[in-house]
């Protein structure tokens, strides 16, 4: 096993991309800060204001306490899109007469979507870091994962508004003033978002969205390799990704990671429903330099779907607005191409296919 990490890793640092890691522990690297954009400052469309966007929004969900939090707040004070918000009851917020309500707002918001459900598949104890930098809030749950705790209260209302850009979840009561110490316990669990730049598309977002996620959900080499692309995966318009997790590159999947961009579909988001309608031939153009997927069996029944006659293993592990992530249960491998048709006849009067079997696992249709 030691040989093996030994050789992905090296193989991970030989690619030019992939130069600064030189840690087996992948899931606990320090992401490098993000490239800088062009764009003047006053074009900003990563921030928000909080006046003017979340006051309604806890006005309709009858947070009155953290509307005029809000308002009371610096107008100068912004926040990243997307955010998820664990808004606290009034009544639990009025019955702590020491704690600053602007605080407590802000220690409750985190970067990122975090939806009931994906917060279910969170490991227990995986620590957010909130838009205070330094202040963690911890994630857990009760033996089904029908409750989720955040900080220890329960989240009573889940998903209450969900715009695709920020999520609110109401609590049974308030997570008190976080301590400096609070990311600092298991940190490799935390999940710390990195300090977005002053200007970037809601592309870029959703990217550090993704990439969030599959660090804490078993791929955090695909989510290195996204940071690693991120100046060219930010220029698309949106993207499917065909995603391979750690186990499966450590055990005999390191092919993966000096192809990455062939397992990227650009400007294509296909969810589930959009892949089960492809027919097999479909052809879906990748990154890599014009090579390109095809579907091989199309799902029918509980046929699974193959591209490349690798099988998909799993759909829509993930998905936001511009992203959307499949597992597969090997790396796609590039298809050779097919050699003119050639036919003849058989003795007993039948098509007989004599054009060789180049493309994976292709069955012959006659065994001569």
């Amino acid at each position: 096993m030691a040989n093996l990490l030994t050789v992905v890793f090296l193989t991970i640092i030989s690619i030019p991309e992939l130069m600064i890691v030189a840690s087996p522990d992948t899931a606990a690297y320090e992401a490098p800060a993000l490239p800088s954009s062009p764009l003047p400052h006053p074009e900003n469309k990563d921030t928000f204001s909080m006046a003017s966007t979340l006051e309604p929004i806890f006005n309709n969900l009858g947070f009155q306490n953290l509307a005029m939090a809000v308002s009371s707040l610096s107008p100068d004070i912004t926040w990243t899109r997307p955010s998820t918000i664990f808004a606290p009851t009034d009544g639990s917020i009025r019955s702590c007469a020491s704690c600053s309500i602007p605080r407590l707002l802000q220690e409750h918001t985190v970067p990122g979507i975090f939806t009931i459900h994906y917060l279910r598949t969170l490991a227990f104890g995986t620590k957010i870091e909130t838009v205070i930098p330094n202040r963690c809030l911890t994630v857990t749950a009760d033996v089904n994962h029908s409750k989720i705790f955040i900080g220890g209260v329960e989240i009573t209302q889940p998903d209450l508004f969900n715009n695709g850009e920020i999520v609110v979840h109401g609590l049974q009561g308030f997570v008190s003033h976080l301590s400096p110490s609070s990311c600092t316990v298991e940190r490799m669990t935390s999940l710390s978002f990195p300090p977005l730049p002053s200007e970037s598309s809601v592309v870029r977002l959703m990217l550090n969205d993704v990439m969030l996620r599959l660090r804490i959900s078993g791929f955090s080499i695909l989510a290195l390799a996204l940071r690693m692309k991120f100046a060219d995966l930010a220029c698309l318009k949106n993207m499917t990704l065909f995603a391979l997790d750690d186990a499966s590159i450590f055990s005999g999947g390191q092919s993966f990671v000096s192809n990455v961009r062939f397992h990227i579909v650009p400007n294509k988001l296909l969810v589930s429903d959009d892949l089960g309608s492809l027919s097999v031939g479909t052809v879906l153009p990748t990154m890599d330099g014009g090579r390109n997927l095809e579907v091989t069996t199309a799902e029918e029944g509980e046929e699974p779907m193959r591209i490349n006659y690798v099988r998909i293993k799993k759909f829509d592990i993930m998905h936001n607005s511009k992203i959307v992530v499949h597992s597969l249960s090997m790396p796609f491998s590039h298809l050779k191409p097919s050699p003119p048709h050639k036919s003849v006849t058989s003795v007993d009067n039948q098509t007989v296919d004599l054009t060789p079997s180049t493309e994976i696992d292709r069955k012959k249709k006659l065994d001569l």
